[in-house]
């Protein structure tokens, strides 16, 4: 796939094929995002990968703590509030989505079990934690986001979906209890991977993006 095709086609996936994921596809996927640029060379991502029983075992944790209402506590803290253009964007985005599928505002049955198949990672085979160690900077957040998107790519050039999920990192001990990963490490993000199912519901919902325009100035 070339890579600005790739760039611009791809999507997040929320619906996804029970297909396993060959480990020597991942290993491709990963040392390519690998490849991603970081500060001073620092590399400070740390990656998990859960699939199989265990993928089951944590989805079942998860899910549990989820349904119970369980308070989430971010190891990256959501933001209280959103200045005014990001802030309609985000509420637009989800009328959108609800729209596609036809979930009504005042649903709140429908709204929650959309909400609850986060932690069902959507049905993939696949679930992956991203780590960094707690005593790095802004400087290393910025280097996992880099190297999260460069993993997003190249899944996607291996023909595989991805949706990064704030939802379920919201139980971070959670996740390092289940994984034995030491309290030291933060999670970033957690992320649902597989083949597409593009007969999903889910996924007919495509994202607005702003017009080059609107985020740029040209000094000349």
């Amino acid at each position: 796939m070339e890579l600005l095709q790739g760039i611009n086609s791809r999507q997040s996936i929320r619906g996804f094929q029970s297909t396993p994921v060959p480990e020597a596809l991942l290993r491709e996927v990963l040392h390519a995002a690998g490849r991603s640029p970081s500060y001073k060379n620092t590399q400070p991502w740390e990656v998990a990968i859960v699939s199989g029983e265990k993928r089951d075992a944590l989805s079942k944790i998860l899910f549990d703590l989820a349904s119970t209402g369980t308070r989430p506590d971010y190891d990256i803290p959501d933001p209280p509030t959103w200045p005014e253009a990001l802030d309609f964007r985000a509420k637009d985005h989800g009328t959108r989505r609800f729209n596609a599928l036809g979930i009504g505002r005042d649903d709140a049955t429908l709204r929650n079990q959309l909400r609850l198949r986060n932690f069902e990672f959507f049905g993939a085979p696949v679930a992956v934690f991203f780590f960094m160690d707690d005593s790095l900077t802004p400087w290393s957040t910025l280097d996992m986001g880099l190297f999260l998107q460069t993993f997003t790519l190249a899944a996607h050039g291996a023909g595989l979906g991805t949706c990064m999920q704030a939802s379920v990192s919201g139980y971070p001990n959670a996740i390092r209890n289940f994984l034995g990963v030491p309290s030291t490490k933060r999670l970033i993000v957690s992320m649902s991977l597989g083949y597409p199912d593009m007969q999903a519901p889910l996924n007919s919902y495509k994202s607005t993006r702003m017009d080059v325009d609107a985020f740029t100035t040209w000094h000349k």
